[in-house]
């Protein structure tokens, strides 16, 4: 399997991954754990693994004029990006969080063009569109024709609010991360982001993190706890950096349109909902929006 190939299945996964932390997240907040106190444990944890796995992997060291560059990144990707998101998924709904995310890729693309000059063809403006077609499609038609329960109106505008700006400061975490990615391994770029990051968390987190009660907690929220701190924590930041090594910014954050149509897959898997032609619509049009984005242009020879 080429690196490219690799690139997408990986992609894949983490869109996997994202899908469920929508369900999961959602039973745990507020009752449980506060959503600031959840980002201290996800980063703290997530840290300490990290620096764990590196030290048997990796002893690459960072030189000291890229710290500028991985506070920046811990920023955008690690404090901003996770405290909003938790925060805003909080007080408004997953099918509203999710159709908010779907401008991520937008933004990615317009920020690649403006900070790494990366080119907007219209394959990939097609490709983006495709995208934003397939997610709302799969999303609000359903409503629209009395499919889903109209609880989705029960979304919160400072909910809605945060994962907006969640969206935004992931894309710009996702533009500042590739030149580290060009110039170190994956592992060493994640563990320093989650470094800094954890720093950023904790003035935010501490509070709600020592109100936990552990013992109160059952055995399935524990485990949905125990998820998203390995799954859609540890292994998607690692994952997600790795196809960053050979993938464009715009590529990576495309797979987000993936989240609408895997968590819809998923419900159809446990039997909590029923296959709909809407469904085989959007996740085609998803599918080869991502595909679309992720073509890349063809090198001619030099003497042509």
């Amino acid at each position: 399997m080429n690196k490219v190939l690799q690139a997408h299945v990986v992609l894949f996964i983490v869109g996997a991954f994202y899908a469920i932390n929508y369900i999961v997240a959602k039973d745990i907040m507020p009752t449980y754990i506060g959503p600031s106190g959840f980002i201290f444990y996800r980063v703290f944890i997530a840290t300490i693994l990290f620096w764990i796995v590196h030290r048997f992997i990796s002893k690459e060291k960072i030189q000291r004029e890229d710290y500028p560059r991985f506070i920046q990144c811990a920023l955008f990707g690690v404090a901003m990006n996770q405290l909003f998101f938790f925060n805003g998924l909080n007080l408004t709904t997953p099918i509203n969080a999710s159709v908010i995310m779907t401008s991520n890729p937008v933004l990615v693309l317009l920020a690649s063009a403006l900070i790494l000059k990366e080119t907007i063809t219209p394959t990939k403006a097609i490709g983006v569109a495709l995208g934003i077609i397939g997610a709302l499609l799969l999303i609000v038609l359903p409503m629209l024709l009395g499919t889903y329960d109209m609880d989705w109106t029960e979304g919160n505008s400072w909910g809605d609010l945060m994962i907006f700006v969640n969206a935004v400061s992931y894309g710009l975490y996702l533009i500042s991360v590739k030149p580290l990615m060009a110039k170190y391994e994956a592992m060493t770029v994640i563990k320093w982001v989650f470094l800094f990051g954890c720093v950023m968390v904790f003035p935010f987190g501490y509070d709600q993190a020592l109100e936990v009660d552990w013992a109160a907690m059952p055995t399935e929220i524990f485990m949905g706890f125990a998820y998203v701190i390995i799954c859609v924590t540890f292994l998607v930041y690692f994952l997600n950096a790795f196809a960053m090594k050979t993938l464009s910014p715009s590529v990576v954050s495309a797979y987000i349109y993936l989240q609408p149509v895997l968590a819809g897959a998923l419900s159809i898997g446990l039997g909590k909902e029923k296959l709909h032609w809407i469904q085989l619509l959007a996740a085609a049009l998803v599918f080869g929006g991502v595909y679309l984005v992720s073509i890349r242009k063809k090198r001619l020879p030099n003497n042509q």
